[in-house]
C-alpha cells in the first residue's frame, strides 16, 4: 500500500474512533440528563437498555456518517457544506436510534432522544472543527516563525478567496495580518477572522503596526485609476506588491494566490485598458489572407499572435530581420500547429520583391508595421529614415493597390503631429500617402496613431530595468518630459479595431488618458524594484536627445475629432492637400534620397512636404549636458 493510502486509512480510522467516543458520550449524557446528570438517580433499566443498544448504535452511526461523507472531507478546509453534513448525519443517527430502541423494546426516556441528538451534533462538530482549528494553529505558529506578514487590500470576494487560501494552505508561508478597504460599512468587520483595519490612507500606518512585508491588491473589479492611486501609496512602503490580474479571473472563479502577479509599471498609469469588440475583429480577419510587414517587431509580432487566434486563411509574416522572424515563427508554429503560416525575409524598400509577394499570395488585408522608429538614431541617418519609412510605405501601398488588397492599415505615431524629428516627419508623410492613395484606389487605406508602447523594443521601461539591474544610474533626459503610454496588447487591439472600423482615409487615434512624466515612471520602477530613488539608485538627467520634445500630441489642430463606436477611439479628419503637388514632391524626395550621400541633409526637402516639421540641429555627444543626479 502506498504511503498516501496508508495516511488516508489512518486518518479515517482516527475519525471513526472519535465518532465512537462521541456516540458513547452523547448517549450516556442523554440518559443521565433526564435525571439531572446524576448517575445515582438514573434508573438501572434505562442504563441497561443504553448499554445493550450501544454496539448497534455505534455501527449504525458509523455507517450513516460514511454515507454522509463525514470520512471523505478534508477537515483542514471544512466549511458550511461539511457542517451541514455533520448536522444531517447526526439527526439521521438520532432518528435511527429512536426506531431501533423501540423495535428491540429497549426503550429510553423520551427526553433522552432529543438530548442525544443535541449532544451528538455538538460533540461531532467539536471534534471535526477542533481538528481544523488545531491544524491551523500549528500552521500559524510555523508560518509566524518562517513566513511573511501580508496585508490584503480589498475586502470583496477576491480578497476573501486570497485570505482563505493563505490561512488554509500548508504550502504558503504567509500570514494575513490585516485587510484594507475604503468602504465605511466594512471598517472593523472580519473576513476569515482577519480584521478590516482601515482605508487606503491608513496603509502606511498599518504596515508599520503589523510588520507587513507583502501587500496583495485584490480588487479585480475596480477600475484602473483608483487601483493606481492605491499603488502610489503602497509603493512608498517598500513592501513586495502583488495584484490580482483582472475581472475575468473573478468571474471564472479563477482567483487564487497562484494568480497573484508582481505589480508592473503599467498598473500605475491610472487608465483602464482599452476594450475591443472582438466579434467585429474576428469577422473580417477569419478566412482571409493577412500580411504583416515588420512582423518580427514588438507590434508586428503581437499582431501576428492575435491574428493567428482568429483563424485566418493564411498569415504572411514579412520582415528584414531574420532572427526576429524566426522567433515569432517558432512561437506561432508551436501554439497554432494548424495555422497556414508563411514567413518571408524581405525589405519593403525592394519594389520587385514586394510586387512578387503580393502577386503570389494576393493578401486581403495588410498591416504595415515595418519602419525605423528610434528617434535619435534616425536624426543621425535621416536619408535611411526617408528611404525606409516613406518609400518602404509607398512601395507597399502601391503593391496593395496594384494587386487588389481590400484593407491596408498602417502603424503611425503621435510623433507625426507637429514633428520635431525626422522619424516623426517621415511618418507624417506616410499618413499623407495613405490618405492620397485612398482617394485613388479601391483599397481602403487607413492609419493608426498612438503614443509610446510599454515594453516594446528600445522603449524606456526595458532600459530602466536594465539600468536598475546594473545598480544605476537611471537616466532621464529631462525632469519635465511627458509621454502618452499604452501596452503592446492595447496598441494591437487598436490596430485591429481600426481595421474593423475602416472605411478608407481615416487616421485613428486612441484617447490614452493623461500623459505620464518619465521621471515618475523611473521613480516608480525603482521603488517597485525594492530601492529608494536617489538613495539606493540614482537618477541622472542627460538632456533632451536630438529631435526630442518635452511632450507629444495626438492630433493637429486642423484635424478635429470624430468619435467611433468605441469611445476611446477617435478619427482625425483628413486634411485637404494638393495631391498633384504632393506626388511631385515625393518624386523629388525619392531622387534626392537615392542620389545624395547620407551626409547630405535631406531635412529641408522633408520640411517642404511637412510644413509643421520643426528642424532641430543635431547635437554631438560633447555638447550634451549631464547633471550629477536628479532631484525630487
Amino acid at each position: 500500500m502506498k504511503r498516501y493510502d496508508k495516511q488516508l486509512v489512518a486518518r479515517r480510522l482516527f475519525f471513526v474512533a472519535l465518532d465512537i467516543c462521541c456516540v458513547v458520550t452523547a448517549g450516556f449524557l442523554a440518559v443521565i440528563a433526564r435525571f439531572d446528570f446524576s448517575i445515582a438517580k438514573a434508573e438501572v433499566q434505562y442504563l441497561n437498555h443504553f448499554w445493550s443498544y450501544l454496539p448497534i448504535n455505534i455501527i449504525c452511526t458509523v455507517i450513516l456518517f460514511y454515507c454522509f461523507r463525514l470520512y471523505h472531507s478534508l477537515w483542514m478546509f471544512a466549511g458550511l457544506t461539511e457542517l451541514e453534513n455533520v448536522v444531517v448525519g447526526c439527526v439521521a443517527a438520532s432518528v435511527l436510534q429512536v426506531a431501533g430502541t423501540q423495535f428491540l423494546d429497549l426503550g429510553l426516556p423520551r427526553s433522552s432522544y432529543l438530548f442525544y441528538g443535541i449532544f451528538l451534533v455538538g460533540l461531532t462538530t467539536l471534534t471535526r472543527f477542533g481538528y481544523r482549528a488545531l491544524r491551523m494553529e500549528r500552521r500559524r505558529r510555523r508560518v509566524k516563525a518562517t513566513g511573511h506578514n501580508v496585508m490584503v487590500v480589498g475586502a470583496g470576494e477576491a480578497g476573501n478567496v486570497i485570505i482563505r487560501e493563505m490561512i488554509s494552505s500548508q504550502h504558503l508561508h504567509k500570514t494575513v495580518k490585516c485587510v484594507i478597504d475604503d468602504a465605511p460599512e466594512k471598517q472593523g468587520m472580519f473576513i476569515q477572522g482577519v480584521k478590516v483595519v482601515g482605508n487606503r490612507y491608513s496603509i502606511k500606518e498599518n504596515v508599520e503596526r503589523f510588520g507587513i512585508t507583502e501587500i496583495d491588491i485584490a480588487m479585480p473589479s475596480v477600475s484602473r485609476k483608483p487601483v493606481s492611486e492605491i499603488l502610489e501609496i503602497c509603493k512608498e512602503t517598500e513592501c513586495d506588491l502583488k495584484i490580482v490580474p483582472g475581472m475575468y479571473q473573478l468571474m471564472n472563479g479563477d482567483v487564487s494566490v497562484s494568480k497573484l502577479r508582481n505589480v508592473e509599471v503599467e498598473d500605475l498609469l491610472g487608465r483602464d485598458p482599452i476594450q475591443v469588440n472582438l466579434e467585429s475583429i474576428m469577422s473580417y480577419v477569419t478566412d482571409k489572407v493577412v500580411l504583416v510587414t515588420g512582423g518580427g517587431g514588438s507590434i508586428g509580432s503581437e499582431l501576428c499572435r492575435q491574428i493567428a487566434e482568429r483563424n485566418p486563411k493564411q498569415l504572411l509574416l514579412v520582415d528584414i530581420y531574420e532572427n526576429n522572424a524566426y522567433e515569432i515563427q517558432q512561437e506561432l508554429t508551436r501554439k497554432h500547429p494548424d495555422l497556414n503560416l508563411v514567413v518571408l525575409i524581405a525589405s519593403v524598400r525592394n519594389t520587385k520583391r514586394m510586387n512578387d509577394i503580393f502577386d503570389k499570395y494576393r493578401p486581403d488585408i495588410v498591416y504595415h508595421a515595418a519602419a525605423h522608429k528610434h528617434v535619435p538614431l534616425m536624426e543621425t541617418s535621416p536619408n535611411e529614415a526617408v528611404k525606409n519609412n516613406v518609400f518602404g510605405t509607398l512601395k507597399t501601398v502601391q503593391a496593395a493597390d496594384r494587386y487588389g488588397v481590400k484593407r491596408f492599415v498602417m502603424i503611425s505615431t503621435d510623433k507625426a503631429v507637429n514633428p520635431t524629428n525626422i522619424m516623426g516627419a517621415t511618418k507624417r508623410i506616410c499618413e499623407m500617402i495613405i490618405q492620397t492613395w485612398n482617394r485613388k484606389s479601391k483599397t481602403e487605406f487607413v492609419a493608426v496613431r498612438f503614443g509610446n508602447v510599454l515594453g516594446s523594443n528600445g522603449s524606456v521601461i526595458p532600459l530602466f530595468k536594465k539600468q536598475i539591474l546594473e545598480g544605476g544610474p537611471v537616466t532621464v533626459t529631462h525632469p519635465d518630459i511627458i509621454r502618452y503610454f499604452m501596452t503592446i496588447p492595447e496598441a494591437v487591439s487598436l490596430v485591429l479595431q481600426a481595421g474593423a472600423y475602416a472605411k478608407g482615409g481615416e487616421i485613428f487615434v486612441l484617447d490614452m488618458g493623461a500623459p505620464v512624466k518619465i521621471l515618475d515612471l523611473a521613480k516608480n520602477l525603482i521603488r517597485l524594484s525594492g530601492y529608494v530613488p536617489n538613495e539606493d539608485i540614482m537618477i541622472e538627467f542627460t538632456g533632451l536627445r536630438p529631435g526630442e520634445k518635452l511632450y507629444e500630441e495626438l492630433l493637429m489642430k486642423e484635424e478635429g475629432m470624430q468619435d467611433t463606436e468605441n469611445k476611446l477611439i477617435h478619427i482625425g479628419k483628413p486634411i485637404e492637400m494638393n495631391e498633384e503637388r504632393f506626388l511631385k514632391q515625393l518624386d523629388e524626395l525619392y531622387q534626392e534620397a537615392l542620389s545624395e550621400p547620407e551626409g547630405k541633409d535631406i531635412r529641408k526637402k522633408v520640411q517642404e512636404i511637412v510644413p509643421t516639421y520643426v528642424i532641430q540641429q543635431p547635437e554631438t555627444g560633447k555638447n550634451r549636458k549631464r547633471s550629477k543626479k536628479g532631484r525630487g
